[in-house]
């Protein structure tokens, strides 16, 4: 047969291997496993083995959307009896129903072919002026483990339930201004996502008490991305103030991802959901995206009284809302706004496709987080200190001075003579190419009683997340941003280091100008710090924040590291560097978080711990360079020079020439190859099925003697399917064969206590 001419023998066949290829998906490419010649018995158990592996639905002719997007487009679909509308992208779909009531019965993963939905809810809930009302819903589900399509037509309107009396169609919106720095980006995002959107407008019930008020649920589907967004405006019409208390933006009765029949319900894993949730109301000070997500929360349901789990507590109901509040005032004709739930579902348990999904989700809602600046932290603010990193900076190809903690740089001091002698610094790094900003504390220190949050269990301050903290509401932290705001407006600086932001302090002050007490103080804070970062990005001002605040406009976190770490001996430094890097970039992309490279002493550790004299530390202080680097990661090279000698200014220029000359690919997601521990080859490998260099892999030794190693390269992320073209360090060309698994097996020679790359291109 046909067929069977283009079947590989199946006498080698590795399951390992085809487990791998199904679970990538290759929607493209059935994965061939068969033997012109093969008997029809064995053909039959090819079949059986081939159904119980594959996780999705072949799909003819479309290819895996993480490795082309391109032919999955948002739009929008009614029926044609008027009763349902859909959102639908190839990839997911979200049908609402609209008669007899408007609530969502369907949200389904078109990739992996399954229903995440079991049960109907309301659309939202909100609470206004201390009465609680539900958006829409259906009643009469007789079991809420699954949802079968005929019991819609029996089920009823929520009679206490607000009612839509229009949908209006639209596109993406972006969600504030954003002015590209292009000569950071190796892409040129768009923004907003393409998409398509919907708008219900929702009124209340005959007899209301707020008769005059409407509702609009919001919701947003991206072009080839199984994710959408969901949120609320409310409109008070009335002629007299309204109060947002709470509301509720999505619920959602989601299939419970495994069967646990007693037990703690913290035994459930989030890793096996097929739905990955989160909001830009978003802070914690974690800088992680699950811990600073106060906003969304697993919840049990109460209606789901025939699940598993005996005592009846799994976490299966999405339920998304702040903690606390809001408790906004809503003067007549006012809107008032709610956060952005974003929910990307998932096809996949296998670890690292999920995380290029989450991060696939960031490059399209926080495109600024692409933004990777070379860049610099000298540690003096003098004119001469600053403008001798710059005039190094702009030697080198770095592109960004910050004047650290500890500069003596003070963007809290409002002296003309103080912003007049920044500007000038600005002005004359700029001339240079350079950008200039600085550094400023905020959450974690004291100011005093009058100022500082209040707990509302003490009633005095103290025991913050941070310990102390102002409150961004009282008189102080609103003459904090006044300052901040005239700082970059007087001075031109394009860059803000935020050290300790809001963290998601509650206060209990009722004597602060900025909220009324306890019930709006975190809604009030929150909204305080993100429309200061939203007006820095509409101005192209970069912002480096310890804290998950990329939807709301900040550009990089930590990467995740320990600072004492700096202090250890130097040796030890380079491994847990890559440690970080290797552990930081599951859910982040390489730009997305910072790294430390202290060249001078830093919290200790003495000569051991130390790179200055540069030159005399020259190996060491190359091999960060290149963990850096090769992963695509900006540190913080913090110090008061980058190079002190010829030989040290050409090891910098190498790897920076290295890091510019394939910024497109390195900037590009990062799969995990190998994680260090010292004791053998660790690495990485970067890919994009949609540059000339389709991967970039960088294989490290920590050992004491030059190896070889045979390392097995995943290849479907690439694009690349039977041949690919291998360089190594530039050099030496090679063609490699992808196998069955999508995989292309290379040697390698990696020096002692040293690396190499091979760049992979189409053959």
């Amino acid at each position: 047969m046909k067929i069977c001419d283009q079947l590989l023998t199946v006498m080698d066949f590795d399951l390992r291997q085809s487990i791998h290829v199904f679970r990538s998906p290759a929607q493209t490419r059935l994965p061939l496993l068969w033997p012109a010649g093969a008997g029809v018995v064995s053909l039959a158990a090819f079949f059986v083995v081939l159904a119980a592996l594959w996780p999705v639905p072949a799909r003819a002719g479309l290819p895996d959307w993480q490795v082309d997007p391109t032919p999955y487009k948002a739009k929008v679909e009614r029926r044609a009896d008027g009763r349902e509308i859909e959102l639908n992208n190839g990839l997911v779909r979200r049908v609402i129903r609209l008669q007899p009531g408007a609530a969502t019965v369907r949200l389904d993963n078109l990739v992996s072919g399954q229903a995440l939905l079991r049960s109907v809810r309301a659309e939202a809930v909100v609470k206004l002026n201390g009465q609680e009302y539900r958006l829409g819903g259906l009643t009469g589900q007789p079991v809420h483990n699954f949802l079968k399509a005929e019991w819609l037509d029996t089920m009823k309107a929520d009679t206490q339930a607000w009612h839509c009396v229009s949908v209006a169609e639209g596109k993406t919106v972006a969600r504030f201004d954003w002015r590209p720095r292009q000569e950071w980006l190796s892409t040129k995002p768009a923004w907003p996502p393409a998409g398509v959107s919907l708008a219900f407008k929702y009124e209340p019930p005959a007899g209301c008490a707020a008769s005059n008020v409407t509702i609009q649920v919001h919701y947003e589907l991206y072009d080839g991305l199984p994710m959408m967004a969901k949120w609320l405006t409310i409109q008070n019409g009335s002629t007299v103030p309204v109060t947002v208390n709470a509301f509720i933006a999505e619920r959602l009765a989601v299939v419970e991802p495994e069967s646990i029949v007693d037990g703690s319900a913290a035994n459930f894993q989030s890793a096996y959901r097929g739905l990955d949730v989160f909001s830009d109301y978003a802070f914690g000070g974690n800088m992680n995206l699950r811990a600073d997500g106060p906003a969304v929360a697993w919840n049990v349901d109460p209606w789901y009284t025939s699940q598993i789990h005996y005592p009846r507590q799994t976490p299966c109901l999405l339920e998304c809302a702040p903690p606390v509040g809001p408790e906004a005032v809503l003067a007549p004709g006012a809107t008032f706004e709610s956060f952005r739930v974003f929910e990307l579902l998932q096809d996949t348990t296998e670890r690292e496709r999920r995380g290029l999904a989450l991060r696939k989700a960031y490059r399209a809602l926080a495109p600024w987080g692409q933004e990777c600046p070379i860049l610099m932290h000298v540690r003096d603010s003098k004119p001469e200190a600053v403008r001798l990193a710059v005039d190094q900076c702009a030697e080198l190809g770095f592109e960004m001075v910050i004047m650290t903690f500890g500069s003596g740089a003070d963007l809290e001091n409002p002296q003309p003579e103080n912003l007049e002698q920044i500007k000038e610094l600005a002005d004359y790094a700029r001339g240079k190419g350079i950008v200039l900003g600085g550094y400023s504390l905020l959450a974690s220190r004291s100011i005093n009683a009058d100022n500082d949050a209040i707990n509302p269990k003490t009633g005095k301050p103290g025991n913050a997340r941070f310990g102390n903290s102002p409150c961004l509401e009282s008189r102080w932290g609103r003459e904090y941003f006044d300052k901040l705001y005239r700082f970059f407006e007087t001075t031109g600086c394009g860059v803000l280091e935020h050290d300790g932001s809001y963290p998601g302090d509650l206060c209990a002050s009722t004597q602060h100008p900025g909220h009324r007490g306890l019930a709006d103080s975190q809604w009030a804070q929150w909204q305080e710090i993100t429309t200061f970062y939203q007006w820095c990005r509409a101005r192209g001002i970069y912002l480096n924040v310890p804290d998950w605040y990329f939807l709301s406009g900040s550009s990089k976190c930590g990467m995740g590291y320990r600072e004492e770490n700096w202090s250890l001996p130097r040796d030890q430094q380079e491994i847990i560097e890559r440690q970080n890097i290797f552990d930081g970039t599951w859910e982040k992309t390489p730009s997305m978080g910072w790294m430390f490279v202290p060249l001078v002493e830093y919290q200790g550790g003495g000569a051991a711990a130390t790179i200055e004299p540069l030159r005399e530390h020259l190996e060491h202080y190359e091999t960060r360079l290149a963990n850096l680097f090769g992963g695509g990661v900006m540190a913080c090279y913090r110090g008061p020079r980058l190079y002190d000698a010829p030989e040290t200014r050409a090891v910098v220029k190498r790897w920076v020439d290295f890091y510019r000359g394939h910024r497109a690919i390195l900037d590009s997601d990062l799969l995990h190859l190998r994680r260090p521990d010292g004791n053998d080859w660790d690495g990485w490998m970067h890919v994009n099925a949609q540059l000339p260099e389709r991967a970039l892999a960088v294989f490290y030794n920590p050992l004491g003697q030059p190896i070889q190693r045979r390392i097995q390269l995943p290849m479907h992320y690439t694009g690349l399917t039977q041949k690919a073209g291998a360089s190594i360090e530039g050099r030496t060309r090679r063609k490699l064969t992808i196998n069955r698994g999508e995989t292309a097996e290379i040697t390698v020679d990696i020096p002692a206590r040293g690396r190499t790359w091979v760049v992979i291109t189409p053959p």
